[in-house]
């Protein structure tokens, strides 16, 4: 079973005082003790990122590791991925992450991980990164559509909720077909996919929600169903 966790904002780095999410993440290893890998590119491995990890993880029930592609544990990235029950991959710069991603050839590591079952999960960057297209600020002072993986179908936009320009820019990108309809989530919100199909919505924040926004004539933004974890 392929899945996918993508969070528009939240868990640890965000909520650091609110386990709901990360919590949710570590249930769906199906383990006691899950090997749970962060993968902190797009901060450019930025050390108190990798130190907040470890302080919430360590003190969950689980392994807690990370991969570094400037520091890199191994030579045999594919062997380190692989033997991991989740990947967790962390926001910031989405176009970075891609572009180094490639370049190791871990876009195609990951690609093999999430076909074997390793549960595939990522805030911000690390949610938009999954699917054909994202919303970004990589590229400096305007939200602006990436091209992505394509692991999952559609486009995404985290932090809908989170930064003032975030749902505006993304409706008029859809509304000018500058990228494919897709979901939007609030800060507080991850999408569940099992395989291609989003099977369920979960928030730790009570208001807090997920959109399907998409076009016939104009944009149309439809509220979906969300379960509070709290």
């Amino acid at each position: 079973m392929r899945q996918i966790i993508a969070l528009g904002g939240g868990g640890f780095s965000m909520e650091p005082d609110n386990p709901l999410l990360d919590s949710y993440i570590l249930k769906q290893a199906n383990k006691t003790n899950p090997k749970i890998c962060f993968i902190p590119t797009a901060s450019g491995d930025a050390e108190n990122y990798i130190t907040n990890f470890y302080n919430f993880f360590n003190e969950q029930s689980c392994q807690p590791s990370h991969l570094s592609l400037f520091r890199p544990p191994t030579r045999d990235l594919e062997t380190f991925i692989l033997e991991k029950d989740i990947i967790y991959v962390g926001g910031g710069n989405t176009k970075n992450l891609l572009a180094l991603w490639k370049e190791w050839g871990l876009d195609r590591i990951l690609r093999k991980a999430w076909d074997q079952g390793i549960v595939l999960a990522g805030i911000s960057a690390g949610s938009i990164c999954w699917f054909e297209e994202g919303v970004t600020d990589s590229f400096g002072d305007k939200l602006e559509p990436l091209t992505c993986l394509g692991f999952l179908q559609g486009s995404n936009c985290p932090h809908y909720d989170g930064e003032l320009d975030r749902r505006p820019t993304y409706q008029n990108l859809v509304r000018s077909k500058q990228i494919q309809s897709g979901i939007a989530t609030d800060d507080g919100v991850a999408l569940h996919y099992i395989e291609q199909e989003l099977t369920k919505i979960v928030s730790s924040r009570p208001l807090a929600k997920a959109y399907r926004v998409s076009i016939d004539n104009d944009v149309i933004e439809t509220e979906l169903q969300t379960e509070y974890l709290g």
